[in-house]
């Protein structure tokens, strides 16, 4: 029986993590990249990653099992979400 996962992870990077919170979720995705479907949305960089990680060697491990045999998706343009709120925030 094939039996397919998917983990979505939104707004990664969205705040600086601590150490121990980085060291957790690299290995939650090292123990997962292989053998689940991932979907990543970040507002960041890449080349960021070390900095809201506080540690570049983390960061490298880490994005090179999230972008093993991927696709990125960059997006540009206005969000979506802002769209409906610019009159509520213009005021």
């Amino acid at each position: 029986m094939l039996r397919e996962n998917l983990i979505v992870i939104d707004d990664v990077m969205l705040f600086p993590l601590e150490k121990n919170v980085a060291v957790a979720f690299f290995n939650f995705i090292k123990q997962i990249y292989e053998s689940t479907s991932i979907i990543v949305t970040t507002n960041k960089k890449p080349t960021e990653w070390a900095k809201m990680l506080e540690d570049e060697v983390i960061a490298t491990a880490l994005l090179d099992r999230i972008l093993y045999r991927c696709e990125v998706i960059n997006l540009t343009g206005e969000s979506y979400r802002m769209q409906n709120r610019k009159t509520f925030l213009d005021k």
